[in-house]
């Protein structure tokens, strides 16, 4: 596990993780993309390198994916910027009332999140979207740093599949959270409430936006919409409805 730090603020963080090169296999990885790129973004120059979170410092609201795409956020350098996981995510997003366009394509595109903040257990995008427990626990410092940062306002968080439900509970736990024993088990819809002190924060677990749900059917915008609402609801986020 890389060695934690505390940082000022969420722009610190940030600065400090996109210069990471603690994975050697995922360096390798997001570079060779870089530079070899997908035709169809042949003429665009790739970010190449770690991608971090997006949205307020304020956020109530959170959501926790996976790792970038490899010519998604590890082309555009945003989190779920430029693939059709994103456009899924963005467009159910706008749905519900927490963005300000249902898609986003580049850094400059004038996306704006509202009390919604977006971030992953591995910030640097694997072969195969498949990062191993080592780059996991590896790239683990990032999510505790970023959890510590966002604790005194974020009120509920929705993992995108098993892979960010294990390790944002594992992360809430280490920071002083009280996760119930045993540990609540993944599934789309399922929920549990976290305590620290007096502060209460629910975590919402979701299908993935993969292409592999989204294509199939297993995850439809409408349930994402459901979830997305419920865990603004559960924030104090006023959707205006």
């Amino acid at each position: 596990m890389a060695t934690r730090r505390r940082f000022r603020d969420l722009a610190e963080l940030d600065a400090h993780l996109i210069d990471c090169r603690a994975c050697p296999r995922l360096v390798e990885w997001r570079e060779q993309v870089a530079r070899e790129k997908r035709r169809a973004f042949a003429d665009q120059e790739y970010w190449g390198r770690p991608v971090p979170g997006i949205g307020p410092a304020d956020a109530r609201l959170l959501i926790v994916g996976l790792a970038p795409a490899a010519h998604g956020g590890n082309r555009t350098g945003r989190m779920f910027t430029g693939d059709q996981s994103g456009d899924f995510l963005f467009s159910a997003m706008y749905l519900a009332g927490l963005v300000s366009q249902p898609h986003s394509v580049s850094m400059d595109d004038g996306l704006e999140l509202f009390d919604t903040r977006i971030t992953a257990p591995v910030h640097c995008a694997p072969p195969q979207n498949k990062p191993t427990v080592e780059e996991r626990d590896r790239c683990s410092c990032w999510l505790h740093g970023e959890l510590e940062l966002l604790a005194p306002t974020v009120r509920s968080v929705i993992t995108l599949g098993a892979f960010g439900w294990q390790s944002t509970l594992r992360t809430f736990g280490a920071l002083g959270w009280t996760v119930p024993r045993p540990a609540p088990k993944f599934a789309h819809g399922a929920s549990t409430i976290l305590t620290r002190g007096d502060a209460t924060l629910e975590v919402f677990g979701c299908y993935h936006v993969s292409q592999h749900n989204t294509f199939t059917g297993r995850l439809t915008v409408e349930m994402l919409v459901d979830v997305l609402r419920a865990a603004a609801a559960s924030a104090g986020i006023d959707l205006g409805e």
